[in-house]
């Protein structure tokens, strides 16, 4: 072999070519395998169809009703093995696209450590279901599993989420204190998945580099991780995929204030109405009763902000034993830290299923949450309780309002039993 012919091979296989090009000879190999088979059982069943018509004209109905049933019982067969194998050459496809996602993230991770340039973690602009459930722990996977240094990375996120992190945010920069929650909103409403660096991205980061005097950066953006995920959330992969792209940590909440004039126990609760929680005049009731309930055994604290980012809507109530957060203490750049230390202090916490019943197991906090439509991705609550199983400690029970008659007859079948 010659010289540039061996440095080619070489150049391959540091770039990862060479890995794709012996994919895409796989991938053709499945796919002239998939057609000849599929011609072979075209051939078949022609066969099969001659044999059928000669025996309509030659053998008795007795015996062509007998043979009719076997032939269509290898019709049956022929069919089964003609999905199976289609279902197979999909899932190798599937994993085969896996497989070039993995690569294309070690590469990207491991272009960070040739150099020291600071590496923007974000900026997160999502949800907030999202950011605890994945995002997080993936940062700290791919801290953990690459050796990134801690001090290079700036997180970029909103409402002072640095006790997320922990100690992967050393250095924090907030959305908030570039853009108004109106401006955010406006530029975030129609895109909630950041898949693909998008212009309100590059804008963010464009603030924080100016703001900070840096010179050239590098960025994790979320991207990445949705690209990693995306087959658990279309039930093309199982948890497990998540589970080695994740990295969950209890958050500690300790060194945030909690708001003055707050009992010294109480039950937080967060109520918004949802796609999953609409706002109908019985949720409505609910809300109010289940409020009103548990206050009559011990104070309620609302964590409603006197803003809004998303096309969520709180549920406000009222009572002798419920309890708001003052909007001065609500700062924009510091509400989801605020919320975390109430929820954090909290005896359990109460609400809408979503992002905030998964904060509350996090910050080793009980969590009740409701819903009235089965709307969302039950992947998203396996993948919580697995990761709460890895934290041994409080969990999350969801129920649907639907069920609390069947509850309360529970409970008081419990009560008279006793």
């Amino acid at each position: 072999m010659t010289t540039r012919g061996r440095f080619g091979r070489l150049w391959a296989r540091i770039t990862g070519q060479w890995h794709l090009e012996r994919l895409a000879a796989v991938e053709e190999k499945v796919a002239k395998f998939g057609r000849a088979q599929r011609e072979e059982l075209g051939i078949q069943r022609e066969r099969l169809d001659g044999v059928s018509a000669t025996l309509a004209t030659r053998a008795s109905a007795e015996s062509l009703r007998d043979v009719s049933r076997r032939l269509e019982d290898l019709h049956v067969a022929f069919a089964q093995q003609d999905r199976a194998f289609s279902e197979a050459f999909e899932r190798s496809r599937l994993l085969d696209e896996q497989g070039v996602d993995d690569r294309r993230l070690a590469r990207r991770v491991e272009a960070f450590l040739r150099h020291d340039r600071p590496v923007i973690v974000g900026p997160w602009t999502g949800e907030v279901g999202f950011e605890l459930l994945y995002w997080v722990p993936f940062v700290r996977r791919m801290v953990a599993v690459y050796g990134l240094p801690p001090e290079r990375l700036i997180v970029v996120s909103r409402g002072g989420v640095a006790p997320w992190y922990g100690a992967l945010a050393t250095d924090y920069s907030d959305v908030f204190s570039f853009f108004s929650p109106g401006e955010f909103r406006a530029a975030t409403e129609a895109r909630k998945k950041q898949r693909l660096v998008g212009a309100f991205d590059v804008d963010v980061v464009k603030r924080v580099v100016a703001a900070r005097k840096l010179g050239r950066v590098d960025m994790l953006h979320p991207g990445m991780m949705y690209r990693l995920f995306m087959p658990v959330w279309k039930d093309l992969a199982t948890c497990s995929r998540v589970d080695k792209y994740a990295a969950y940590e209890k958050i500690d909440a300790a060194d945030v204030a909690v708001p003055p004039g707050l009992p010294a126990s109480y039950v937080a609760a967060r109520f918004y109405f949802s796609d999953c929680f609409p706002d109908t005049p019985e949720n409505r009731a609910f809300v109010v009763s289940t409020i009103n309930t548990i206050s009559r055994q011990t104070p309620v604290v609302l964590l409603n902000t006197p803003f809004a980012v998303d096309d969520h809507h709180d549920f406000d109530a009222a009572g002798d034993r419920v309890f708001g957060i003052a909007a001065e203490h609500m700062a924009p750049e510091q509400n989801l830290a605020v919320q975390t230390a109430v929820i954090a202090r909290a005896r359990a916490f109460v609400g809408t299923y979503g992002g905030y019943a998964y904060l509350a197991p996090l910050c080793g906090v009980p969590s009740l949450a409701f819903y009235s439509h089965k709307t969302f991705k039950v992947q998203h609550l396996n993948v919580a309780q697995r990761a709460f199983e890895q934290l041994v400690g409080p969990s999350l029970v969801t129920i649907d309002v639907s069920d609390l008659a069947l509850v309360h007859l529970a409970l008081a079948s419990g009560v008279h039993a006793g």
